[in-house]
Order: structure tokens, then C-alpha cells, then sequence
């Protein structure tokens, strides 16, 4: 008896499901009565191997069918993609449709579960949990957050109590000094009046006495004061002073006070992102060359220098330097279009999104700009800040660096169209990620690692996509070389990291992990600004020499 059934089961045809089976055919995989065995060899489109049921050979392992429990699927239906049992082929549910076998066709499954599987170990459950432990990160430090913006609020209400108390003592010590003034004043005429009262006084007294008295002598010398003590003294009229305080305005005093902003709270749809499975097993290792290649020099006449270049197509090369023209070159530098900006001063930095556009800083009207059909349209106006260099990601945003009016802070702001999402100034323990110098370029890496050559701090900063610090880069322990002078970055297919060190002469390369891989020194480099990278990992570099150079360095 098969193995797979009970001693109760009775086994019976496939085909007729009345009679005990007898035979099996193995090509098949259906189970025959002796009546059914000629009708099953009758169907001469498909070849039959029909032998006894004891002697079929070993019996694969297929599922059990869902719908007639005594069955087993052991042949696959391509159209309902389901398994099926000989009883579900009978009912004429699936005829005309394409059958394989089952257990071929859960072995070929078995790839694409090897693959998912793969999949969400090695990418989709780390991003997850790198997702979580930055949520993690963001409520270790909310608490200390918002006991900065408490100490905030209640430093500026110490500040104004503090000068209200000025205030306040300052006119209770007038209102001293006025009382004093006031009482000296009266002290002064009652003291006028008592000398004057004792001389009446005095009067009086000699005068009854002369009258009481024949003396002659004093009759003679009596001098009469009644003329002096008609004339009053004047008397010492005082204004008092008075409180005219003036009428509490709430919402004044609200405004003077300072306010906060409010607490947004928004979820968004693509706000994480992670390379496909797809491109992640299309990225080809390429090698590092022993020596980089000179290709092409451009000579882009710019007088005052280049400071930003940027691939529009592996053919074709934005550039801005030191007036306001922004140019499009071919590679036998030719110019191909000119685009003149708006404000007085020359663009501080280019990119070119997803859809081709030129996105252009403009530092002399804070606004961040973009040129499209040779129209120039306002995108992003800041308050208190100056947009300083700008970049386009793969998920069509553009990452801001920025510092602020007063030049003591830099900051790195992500935009969708003019909306800010990510703001990105502090490290975990509140410090700050970057210099207070203007000079900052940025790049996003095929890791979605945001990448910030900080030319003030003589470092490059790489924070993850969720503005957690991963690594500095302070430069290769060369003896051979100076202080490190980041200026330019770029990043390419390999998630490399490349930086023009200034006054080097040279390109640092590194992983994007922060390891030192290698110098491009050898290219005859003269301080070397602005940089970017073609789909053919062809380096471009903009010179402060006012030439482009194209490098084959892989």
C-alpha cells in the first residue's frame, strides 16, 4: 500500500474515481484501473509508461491537495499558478490550460525564495534596523532637545525679568531721590519758619515789657520788625511726580518675546529608499588604474576661475566660475548654451537634476534657482540663511548647504521642490557636524550617504541618509603632502569618494566607508575646485586655472 495513505484509504482510479487503482503511469503521475488503463493510452499526444502500481518506482514527495484531501498535487498549473491533483484536472477546471510538474516547478520557486530571501537578509532587514536604531537616536535625543528649548524659553524670560528688575529698581531709586529732594524742601522752609516764629516770639516779649516798665532807656532803643515779618516767606510749591504706565500689549509683548515654531509632524511615502536587488547585482567591481590618464583638457576662459562642473550627459559639461554666465561645453570645448543669472553676483554652484534642468545658488538674493526653458524660476528663498553649494539626488531632492547671516552656523537642508524635510546641523550629543566656513560642497553616494567636503575644518563629512554621522576624513598620513584643503566632492559607481585637496594639487579617493584608496597626482593638476563624475566613471575637474580636465582614473 502507497506509504502516503492509511491502512483504512482505498485506493482508487484517477481518472474514474469508482475502481481500485491497478497501475500507474510514471510519465503521467496518474493511477489507473484496469478500465482505464486503454483510455488513458489512447491519448497519443503525450508518451505513457504505464506499469503495475507495486512496481512504480519511489514516490516523490508532492503536496497534499487542498480541495480533495486523498489526492496529491503532482502537476503544476501554469495559468492559475497553483498545483493541481488528477481529480482537479478531471473537473474540467483547467482544461486547455499548461501543466508541468509539481515538484520541477517548486524546485525552480525555490530560486526566487533563495533570492527574496537573500534580499531581505542582506538588504531590506538591515536597512530596518538601521531605521530603527536611528528612531532610536532620534528619542535619546528628543528629551534633551526639548530640555534645550525649555532652557531657552526660560533663559529668555530670566533675561527679561532681569531688565524689567533694572527698570524697576532703576525708577524706585529716582522715586528715592525725588522724596528726598521733597523732604529736603520742606526741612529747609520749616526750619526758615521756626527761626522766624522765635523772633516774633521775641517781639512780643519785649514789647510788654517796655509797656510794663518807665524805663526810658528801653523806649529809646526799640526798633520795630513788624515791616520784616509782614513780608512771608515764599511758599514751596512741589509737583508730585506720578506713574503714567503704559497699556500691556499681549500680543506685542508676545512678538518681542520671540515665538516657536510649530511641531510638523508629517509621514512621507519615499522618504526612505534602497537600491533595487537589480542594480545592486549590476554594479561591476572596477579597479582603481596604476596610473590615472589625462583625457581631455578644456580650456573654458574663465579669467577669474572655475569653481563648479557638472555632467548634463557623458558629452556634455555645465561649468560656472567667477562671473555670472553659467556654460554648457562640449567635450572639444565647444559652448553650447550660456545661461546669465538674474542677480549681480556669479552663481555660487551648479547641479543638473534628474530631468536635465540646471539648479544654480545665488548667495546675493539667498535663493536657490532653476533654469528651465530658458526661463530662470525662483525655487527656494531662505530667511537668516545663504545658500552656499547645492546637489541633486537619486530620489529627485536637492541636499542645501547653508550658513547662516550672522556666518556662525552651517547646516545641510534637503528639499523637495521648495518644501524642506531633513535639516541636518548636530551630531548625536547636540555637537556641531560642520565648520562655521562658507566654503562647503556636498554629494549624495550610491549609498545614500550624504557626503560634505568642509573646506573650514579641513575635513570631509559623511553622515548616513538620515543625517547620522558615520565618518571624517581628515586626510592620508602622507609625509609627502600638506595640510588637507577639501574643496570639490563627487562620488561614483562604486560608492567611492573623491575630493580635491586645493593646495595639494591632488584628488583623494576613498571608500565609502572613509578608507584612503589612492592620489590622482599625476595629471598635472593646478588647484584643483569643482568636481564630477560621468556615467562612465570619467572624472571631471574644474580648475581655479579656469580649464576642465577629464581623467580616466578606472
Amino acid at each position: 500500500m502507497d506509504p502516503r495513505y492509511s491502512a483504512q484509504d482505498i485506493l482508487l482510479c484517477d481518472l474514474c474515481q469508482t475502481a481500485v487503482l491497478q497501475s500507474h503511469c510514471e510519465l503521467c503521475h496518474v493511477n489507473l484501473c484496469i478500465v482505464c488503463v486503454g483510455k488513458h493510452l489512447s491519448d497519443s499526444s503525450k508518451r505513457h509508461n504505464v506499469v503495475p502500481y507495486k512496481h512504480r518506482t519511489s514516490t516523490p514527495n508532492y503536496p497534499k491537495c487542498p480541495n480533495h484531501t486523498q489526492k496529491h498535487c503532482e502537476l503544476y498549473c501554469e495559468k492559475c499558478d497553483v498545483p493541481v491533483c488528477s481529480t482537479c484536472i478531471s473537473s474540467g477546471k483547467h482544461k486547455g490550460h499548461d501543466l508541468s510538474d509539481a515538484l520541477k516547478k517548486l524546485s525552480s520557486k525555490r530560486k526566487y525564495f533563495e533570492k527574496d530571501l537573500k534580499e531581505l537578509e542582506k538588504t531590506i532587514f538591515p536597512i530596518y534596523e538601521e531605521i530603527a536604531s536611528d528612531l532610536n537616536s532620534e528619542k535619546e535625543n528628543l528629551e534633551k532637545h526639548y530640555e534645550n528649548l525649555t532652557t531657552a524659553v526660560t533663559k529668555q524670560g530670566e533675561d527679561w525679568h532681569r531688565e524689567i528688575n533694572i527698570i524697576v529698581n532703576k525708577q524706585k531709586s529716582e522715586i528715592d531721590e525725588m522724596k528726598s529732594k521733597h523732604l529736603a524742601a520742606l526741612n529747609k522752609q520749616e526750619k526758615e519758619i521756626k527761626q522766624i516764629t522765635s523772633d516774633v516770639k521775641k517781639s512780643i516779649v519785649d514789647l510788654k515789657k517796655i509797656l510794663d516798665s518807665n524805663d526810658v532807656s528801653l523806649t529809646s532803643g526799640y526798633k520795630s520788625r513788624n515791616a520784616e515779618f509782614r513780608s512771608l516767606p515764599p511758599k514751596v510749591n512741589v509737583s508730585l511726580p506720578s506713574l503714567s504706565p503704559n497699556q500691556i500689549n499681549i500680543e506685542q509683548l508676545h512678538q518681542l518675546f520671540g515665538s516657536l515654531s510649530a511641531l510638523s509632524i508629517t509621514t512621507e511615502e519615499h522618504g526612505y529608499t534602497m537600491e533595487t536587488p537589480e542594480a545592486v547585482s549590476c554594479s561591476l567591481v572596477k579597479p582603481l588604474l596604476d596610473e590615472p590618464e589625462l583625457i581631455t583638457t578644456i580650456d573654458n576662459g574663465y579669467e577669474l576661475g572655475i569653481y563648479s562642473v557638472t555632467c548634463l550627459s557623458d558629452e556634455e559639461i555645465w561649468t560656472c566660475g567667477g562671473d555670472k554666465i553659467m556654460k554648457l561645453y562640449n567635450l572639444q570645448g565647444k559652448v553650447l548654451k550660456s545661461i546669465r543669472t538674474k542677480s549681480r553676483n556669479e552663481p555660487r554652484d551648479i547641479a543638473v537634476t534628474r530631468s536635465g534642468d540646471l539648479v544654480y545658488t545665488d548667495t546675493d538674493t539667498g535663493t536657490v534657482n532653476i533654469a528651465k526653458n530658458k526661463q530662470i524660476q525662483e525655487v527656494i528663498r531662505l530667511q537668516g540663511w545663504k545658500p552656499d553649494y547645492v546637489c541633486s539626488t537619486s530620489s529627485g531632492d536637492s541636499l542645501v548647504t547653508m550658513y547662516s547671516d550672522d556666518n556662525k552656523q552651517s547646516k545641510v537642508v534637503r528639499y523637495s521642490g521648495s518644501t524642506e524635510k531633513q535639516s541636518i546641523q548636530f551630531d548625536s550629543k547636540g555637537k556641531t557636524l560642520y565648520s562655521s566656513h562658507l566654503l562647503k560642497y556636498i554629494s549624495e553616494n550610491r549609498n545614500l550617504d550624504i557626503c560634505v567636503a568642509d573646506y573650514g575644518a579641513g575635513a570631509v563629512v559623511v553622515v548616513n541618509q538620515a543625517g547620522k554621522l558615520r565618518f571624517r576624513y581628515t586626510g592620508h598620513p602622507s609625509t609627502n603632502k600638506g595640510l588637507f584643503n577639501p574643496v570639490g566632492i563627487t562620488t561614483d559607481s562604486q560608492s567611492q569618494i573623491l575630493t580635491s585637496d586645493f593646495y595639494n594639487f591632488c584628488i583623494h579617493i576613498l571608500d565609502q566607508d572613509g578608507q584612503f584608496l589612492r592620489y590622482i597626482d599625476n595629471c598635472d593638476l593646478y588647484s584643483p575646485w569643482g568636481l564630477c563624475v560621468d556615467t562612465r566613471d570619467n572624472l571631471f575637474v574644474a580648475e581655479f586655472s579656469g580649464k576642465v580636465k577629464e581623467i580616466k582614473y578606472m
